[in-house]
């Protein structure tokens, strides 16, 4: 059965007062889980704020991309979605070839969180996941990019893209955090096939998932945090407004990246924690 969620004050509020209150109160929990919406930014830097509803499944995750279009989403730093984005076969599909494109962002922030979706690409592709991100300017007033705030976990067809041989110990093939640790075992699927993805994120605590087997998990904003990011490409010294951004504890949003291939995702539901 399908119910939807508001991810707000209200809701907890709800919730708080139905876990004493009996089966009137439990009651009145569902229905005002049907009726609840999520609020997400819908202009860059989250000028403007909506809200839709957005289906709850079996296993208590909101389903943010259903496959059915692309409420709450739009390109990284725009008000619509890029037009080499779309939704095709329920799947959101980036394409190659000209036109506008960019990463595309869900448009609602979180911290504490179970997300997941699948993944596929085509042959030598290359993409990712980013969480935790914000939508940043620099001095002059320009946007900067995702990934100087946000964790990637790396979307990537290991056979045939040369990244996945670049990098330390395999850290730049699928699934893992970016340039920093690599996913262990590593069981991703050919290009063309489905694969799982999972992210959790819970009091700076964070594992990554990969067709159903935790691949790896560090601890995020801590001192042993900050030497991962000193010796990778998002140091100080090489790239000291990413490690600013990267070393400070935030909220942010959830994108798939535009990295020129050909890559789909499907499903993609998240749970707060």
């Amino acid at each position: 059965m399908k119910q939807t969620v508001m991810m707000a004050a209200s809701l907890a509020l709800a919730l708080g007062m139905t876990a004493c209150g009996g089966k009137k109160a439990a009651d009145a929990e569902t229905e005002s889980a049907k009726t609840a919406t999520l609020t997400y930014s819908t202009e860059r830097l989250g000028d403007q704020i909506a809200e839709a509803e957005f289906p709850v499944d079996d296993e208590g995750y909101i389903v943010i991309f259903d496959g059915t279009d692309f409420t709450g989403w739009r390109g990284y730093g725009k008000d619509h979605v890029p037009e080499r984005w779309s939704v095709e076969d329920s799947c959101m599909h980036f394409v190659r070839g000209e036109g506008e494109g960019g990463d595309i962002m869900f448009g609602h922030k979180f911290q504490d969180f179970d997300v997941q979706f699948e993944w596929k690409v085509s042959e030598g592709a290359n993409s990712g996941f980013f969480y935790l991100g914000m939508e940043t300017l620099d001095p002059d007033g320009n946007l900067e990019y995702m990934c100087m705030s946000a964790p990637e976990y790396q979307i990537l067809d290991n056979e045939n893209h040369p990244d996945a041989k670049l990098g330390i110990d395999g850290n730049r093939q699928s699934a893992s955090l970016y340039d920093m640790i690599p996913a262990k075992p590593q069981n991703s699927k050919p290009w063309g096939k489905w694969n799982t993805a999972r992210v959790t994120v819970k009091d700076g605590k964070v594992a990554h998932y990969q067709n159903g087997e935790k691949v790896l998990e560090y601890e995020i904003w801590t001192p042993e945090w900050t030497d991962r990011l000193q010796a990778c490409k998002f140091s100080e010294t090489e790239w000291p407004a990413a490690f600013n951004y990267l070393n400070n504890k935030h909220d942010g949003h959830f994108a798939f990246q535009d990295h020129g291939d050909e890559i789909w995702i499907r499903n993609v539901r998240v749970k707060e924690l």
